[in-house]
C-alpha cells in the first residue's frame, strides 16, 4: 500500500505540474497578445501624430500651382522649392534671428535650471524651516495669476526693461511645475544618507548641492530642460509685447511678421509688380506657409531623440520600482 500511495503521489505531483505549466504557457499566451495589442494601438497612435507632421513637410516643397488645382496631398503632382526659397529670401534678418532666439534659449534653460534646482533643493531638505512657506509660496503663481497687462506694467513702468532681451528669459525662467518635478526627483531617487555622509564630514549646504545632489539631478535636468527649452524656443508673445527692435527680434517673431507681409501681398491689389516680380513673379501663399513652420520645428526634431532618454526617465520619476 505504501509504494502504491508513492506512485499516486508522484502522479497527482506530476498532474499539478503539468496543470501549473499549461497556465503560464496560457497565461504567456494571452500576455503576447495583449502586447501585440498594445502595440499596434501605439503604432496606429504614432501615425496619427507623424503624419500631420509629414504633411507639413510635404507641402513645404509642393509646387503652389499644384496645390491650387489639387489641393494639399501626400503624393503631389509636382514638387518646388518656391515657398523655401520666400521664407529664405530674408537672408540676414533670418540668421540674426535665429542668433536671438538660440541665445535666450540657452542663457534661460540654464539660467533656470539652476534656480529651480536650488529651489528644490531648499524646500526638500526635512530640516530646513522655511520649507513649507516656500512650498507654499511657490503654488501661488500656479493658482493666481495678475495677467499680461499687470506684467507688461511691472516690467516696463517699473523695471524699466522695455525692448530688453532680459524680457525674453526672466518670465519663463520659473515654472512650478517643472520644480515640483525637480523636487520630487531629490526626495525620492537621491538617498538622504549620501546628504547626511557629507554633512558629518564637513561639507556645508553649497558643496552638498553642487558635490552630490547636482550630479545625481542630471535625468531630471535634462527632461525640464527641454521643456524649457521648448517653451523658449516656441515663444512669441512676450516678443509682440515686449520687443520693438527688428534686430532682437527672435525667430517665432520673425515668421509671424514674414505671415504677414505674405498676406499683405495676397490681399492687395495694390502691390508693385516689382515685388511680385521679386517673390519670383508668383506669391506661394500655402507652401510657403508650411516652410515657415518647417524652419520652426526642424530644430526641435532633431535635436528631440538625443533627449528622449531623459526626458522618460525624468518625468517617470516617483513611479513603483519593482
Amino acid at each position: 500500500m505504501s509504494e502504491t500511495s508513492k506512485k499516486m503521489s508522484e502522479t497527482s505531483k506530476k498532474k499539478s505540474k503539468n496543470n501549473s505549466a499549461d497556465l503560464a504557457a496560457s497565461r504567456a499566451d494571452k500576455k503576447g497578445i495583449g502586447q501585440y495589442i498594445l502595440g499596434a494601438c501605439l503604432l496606429l497612435y504614432t501615425l496619427f501624430c507623424a503624419l500631420p507632421v509629414l504633411l507639413v513637410f510635404i507641402v513645404a516643397f509642393t509646387d503652389e500651382a499644384s496645390i491650387r488645382t489639387n489641393g494639399i496631398s501626400f503624393f503631389p503632382s509636382a514638387w518646388s522649392l518656391e515657398g523655401m526659397r520666400a521664407v529664405l529670401k530674408y537672408g540676414s534678418r533670418l540668421a540674426n534671428s535665429y542668433m536671438v532666439t538660440i541665445f535666450i534659449t540657452v542663457v534661460g534653460t540654464l539660467l533656470g535650471l539652476l534656480i529651480m534646482s536650488m529651489y528644490a533643493y531648499a524646500i526638500s531638505r526635512p530640516d530646513f524651516r522655511l520649507s513649507k512657506f516656500l512650498s507654499i509660496y511657490l503654488l501661488i503663481p500656479m493658482l493666481f495669476n495678475g495677467g499680461m497687462l499687470s506684467g507688461y506694467l511691472v516690467f516696463c513702468g517699473i523695471y524699466g526693461l522695455k525692448d530688453s532681451l532680459l524680457l525674453l528669459i526672466l518670465p519663463l525662467c520659473v515654472s512650478t511645475m517643472n520644480v515640483i518635478i525637480l523636487r520630487t526627483y531629490i526626495a525620492n531617487s537621491i538617498p538622504a544618507e549620501l546628504m547626511e555622509a557629507a554633512k558629518i564630514d564637513g561639507a556645508g549646504e553649497y558643496r552638498t548641492f553642487f558635490q552630490i545632489t547636482l550630479p545625481l539631478l542630471k535625468p531630471s535636468l535634462a527632461a525640464v530642460g527641454f521643456m524649457m527649452a521648448t517653451a523658449y524656443w516656441n515663444d512669441w508673445q512676450n516678443a509682440m509685447m515686449y520687443i520693438s527692435s527688428p534686430e532682437k527680434q527672435p525667430l517665432q517673431m520673425l515668421l509671424v511678421n514674414i505671415q504677414k507681409n505674405l498676406d499683405f501681398l495676397l490681399n492687395n491689389t495694390n502691390v508693385p509688380a516689382d515685388a511680385i516680380q521679386a517673390m519670383g513673379g508668383s506669391i506661394p501663399q500655402k507652401s510657403a506657409t508650411m516652410a515657415t513652420v518647417v524652419v520652426v520645428i526642424a530644430p526641435i526634431m532633431v535635436i528631440y531623440p538625443f533627449f528622449q532618454k531623459y526626458f522618460i526617465k525624468g518625468l517617470t520619476v516617483g513611479s513603483v520600482k519593482g
